[in-house]
């Protein structure tokens, strides 16, 4: 049941978790909506550092006379009842929304609401609708779980009647938003610390579609076995995009250069001839789910074309970061390994001598549920240096061993720590090579240690 709108200015918002990418851009819409926000968060951090000059203060704590004072209190889904300031918050009659109940109030102020869903590809399609929204013209707000440098961050607030978000499916968070366009781009086994199975999260995703309204359409890859599935008998609009038959939107005479697509987009009101600035097979498939949700929209094939030809990444999607002993380094987010083996597919094509790989898995639940996946993506470089789990909310009760994974992958070494990966490539490195810090957790630290960025 959803609770009396609450995001209104004026109020008062404390928020548990506020250093999160998602949290930080909730706390900076909501202060330029006119709230007075503040939050906690243990860990100190750019982002926290980025949200007190902007006057937004936080507390490096949990502890329960923060929430005091305060008309709502939002919360991560990852933030549970026995976290001190829920229990005072309970105790003063605070009441709680969580993180996508509190963006769902604000995208309910806007007339298209574009919901970007995915077990993969969520932030970059997000990325590219926001350059495509530019570059026509309709100054949208955005949501998007990384820094866009073409916004400034990972928020914007426009002033124009379109809300961009990324809409994540973990503890069905996104059937808290109110899409008039559902963009659903893959379907597969994730976050199974919630879902029971596939078939609970093909579920989810049909409960998301079920959301647009009459006037609204979900754009689909019907590539996607398991979106096909989902989506059978549904009787709203569908514009279907993807590279197989029977798609409104697709890429014709799709070509790479030294792994970066160039194809023609082809949608039913013309065709236009582009080029991406970021490479992999999937990142074509991004393409078209952002091209689809702007030919409902209406919104012209040329800025369409453009907006996705300026697209030039988003952080920590293939993000170069620099060079150690003659080699590129690069950061990626991959940590499903339907993700990891398209990054490792997309680098092999362009032209390396070898692919050293650190990875840190995320979650032992993931690692667990996808043990033999992930073996067979990390094969796929020449060298893998595996580094120890980020737990993120979880303990080790799944018996995840990453020394003995090391021992099943050819090529691959278990470090552990981020140092000892650093100093290993250091030694191994040679020009030629490309070095990959890889992984949802804080495998960037690798990255910053090789290249010396801060």
């Amino acid at each position: 049941m959803r609770h009396p709108e609450l995001i209104k200015p004026g109020a008062r918002a404390c928020l548990i978790g506020i250093g999160g990418i998602s949290m930080s851009s909730l706390a900076f819409a909501l202060a330029r909506r006119g709230l007075t926000v503040w939050g906690s968060d243990r860990a100190q951090s750019a982002m926290t550092d980025r949200l007190e000059e902007a006057g937004i203060r936080v507390v490096h704590e949990h502890r329960g006379d923060t929430v005091e004072g305060a008309d709502v209190v939002i919360r991560t889904a990852a933030v549970h009842e026995d976290n001190p300031e829920m229990i005072r918050a309970g105790e003063l009659g605070i009441p709680v929304l969580e993180r996508a109940e509190a963006w769902g109030q604000i995208m309910r102020g806007y007339r298209d609401v574009v919901c970007i869903a995915g077990c993969h590809g969520k932030s970059s399609t997000t990325g590219m609708a926001t350059h495509i929204a530019l570059e026509a013209g309709l100054d949208p707000s955005v949501m998007i779980g990384a820094q866009l440098s073409a916004i400034g961050g990972n928020y914007r607030v426009g002033s124009g009647g379109l809300f961009l978000a990324e809409a994540c499916e973990y503890c069905d968070s996104f059937l808290q938003f109110p899409p008039t366009v559902a963009v659903i781009n893959n379907i597969e086994e994730d976050h199974l610390d919630y879902f029971k199975d596939l078939e609970h999260i093909k579920r989810s995703f049909r409960k998301f579609a079920e959301l647009v309204p009459p006037r609204g359409a979900v754009a689909a890859n019907r590539d996607s076995e398991n979106v096909r599935a989902t989506l059978e008998g549904y009787d709203g609009r569908i514009v279907w995009f993807g590279l197989g038959e029977g798609c409104e939107v697709t890429a014709r005479d799709l070509a790479t250069d030294g792994g970066y697509p160039a194809f023609t987009l082809v949608r039913p009101d013309g065709e236009r001839r582009l080029r991406l600035r970021v490479p992999g097979e999937y990142n074509v498939y991004n393409a078209l789910a952002a091209a689809a949700a702007f030919y409902v929209l209406g919104t012209d094939l040329n800025a369409t074309a453009r907006g996705l030809a300026a697209f030039g990444g988003i952080a920590r999607r293939f993000e170069r970061c620099g060079e150690v002993g003659g080699a590129p380094v690069v950061d990626d987010y991959a940590h499903h390994p339907t993700a990891l083996r398209e990054l490792l597919t997309a680098v092999r094509e362009m032209g390396y001598q070898r692919i050293i790989c650190a990875f840190q898995p995320h979650t032992f639940s993931r690692t667990a549920a996808l043990y033999e996946e992930f073996k067979k993506a990390l094969s796929l470089a020449d060298i893998v240096l595996l580094a120890d789990v980020y737990a993120a909310r979880e303990e080790n009760i799944y018996g995840v061993d990453m020394a003995q994974m090391a021992r099943e992958i050819d090529g691959a070494v278990y470090l552990g720590s981020f140092e000892r990966i650093a100093a290993y490539i250091r030694e191994i490195v040679r020009p030629g090579d490309m070095v990959l810090t890889v992984g949802a957790g804080d495998i960037w630290r690798v990255n910053r240690i090789l290249t010396g960025r801060t």
